[in-house]
């Protein structure tokens, strides 16, 4: 019986996770740190916990699917393309959460409020631990590459693939802050770039890449699509993101809602809401946005507002259509690639929408 892809992508699940919990178990001793430090293998557990504590790691099957493009037999370069792919995305949550001020992730604490928790009295050093966290996980996932068993120029050609791909990622961070930073309510256009960047071309595009340079294609040769199909789905994830933050269930995204109101970020939902209301009711938004102590109770009142005016519903609406465009841009690598890859990435845009919206 052919396995669905779907099946195929909690196998691939199940596999990395292991993997990656057998990766920091052995890190300690891979680290050369001074044989006095408590506080290195102290920061290896967090990005441990943080690592291991749940994730569909798309990421990964995204890496595996596009590898299934090519060829259907093993791969090798794969699972240290694997935990590049998902070192990089810790870096990312350490560091996000620290911009951010979340307390949580996940369903437990974020890196930076476990350092908190650890230095009550040490603000300064508790920052810092943070910073320097991310900043290991992201040399690591560069030197998980580098010591891969893998032809010189493969594994060149995959540091060069994350080195990029982190580049573009906090090209996107600034941008996402310089846009709430603007007086005027940022066009669709502003959203898509920003989510281009910040999402798409490390969760999506590169993942493809380096799943393509392990099968032994030149993914420069059909750049295009890749971007184009990479482009569509990371309007979607973050959509859905900015969609779970204040139509969410707490319970599913292991955060609280309404984070992007108090942080007055202009997320796709906060821009669709301020443009579906007026009179009095903008003005309880306008009032929330931006207030770091705006309560539960404002929040499901914000909340009600955006359901009742349509904008959870269009908000769904919208990420089907763009799953829908992205569906049909892998629908046409059909005649060249493996038809049951293919069936894989025709399927995920729909899909990633589907499981929470």
């Amino acid at each position: 019986m052919t396995e669905q892809p779907l099946d195929r992508a909690a196998r691939i699940e199940r596999r990395f996770n292991a993997l990656f919990a057998e990766y920091f178990d052995t890190l300690g001793t891979a680290l050369d740190a001074p044989a006095f430090s408590r506080f290195t293998p102290d920061c290896v557990g967090l990005l441990r916990d943080l690592s291991l504590r749940g994730g569909k790691r798309m990421r990964v099957v995204l890496l595996h699917e596009a590898a299934r493009l090519v060829t259907a037999e093993p791969v090798d370069g794969l699972d240290a393309a694997a935990l590049s792919i998902e070192l990089l995305q810790t870096h990312g949550l350490v560091h996000d959460d620290l911009i951010d001020d979340s307390a949580t992730r996940r369903g437990g604490p974020t890196t930076y409020y476990a350092y908190r928790e650890r230095f009550p009295g040490r603000p300064r050093a508790a920052l810092g631990l943070t910073v320097l966290a991310g900043d290991l996980a992201l040399a690591l996932s560069l030197r998980v590459l580098l010591a891969a068993e893998l032809p010189v120029a493969v594994r060149q050609a995959m540091v060069e693939v994350q080195t990029r791909a982190a580049t573009d990622t906090f090209v996107g961070q600034i941008a996402d802050l310089e846009r709430d930073f603007t007086a005027a309510v940022p066009d669709t256009e502003m959203l898509h770039d920003v989510a281009d960047h910040k999402t798409a071309r490390y969760s999506v595009l590169a993942p493809m890449r380096l799943g393509l340079l392990a099968a032994g294609a030149e993914p420069g040769a059909h750049e295009d699509e890749l971007r184009r199909y990479a482009r569509l789905v990371g309007v979607c994830g973050q959509m859905r993101d900015d969609w779970l933050d204040l139509f969410g269930d707490e319970g599913t995204t292991g955060k609280p809602t309404g984070g992007d109101i108090r942080e007055g970020r202009h997320t796709y939902t906060v821009v669709r809401l301020l443009s579906a209301v007026s009179g009095s009711e903008r003005d309880f938004v306008n009032e929330a946005l931006g207030d770091p102590a705006c309560t539960p109770q404002t929040i499901a009142e914000i909340r009600a507002i955006g359901e009742r005016t349509g904008v959870a519903d269009r908000m769904r609406a919208d990420m089907r259509q763009y799953a829908e465009r992205a569906r049909l841009v892998a629908q046409g690598w059909r005649p060249r690639w493996r038809e049951d890859a293919v069936a894989f990435f025709e399927l995920l845009p729909r899909w990633s929408v589907e499981r929470t919206a």
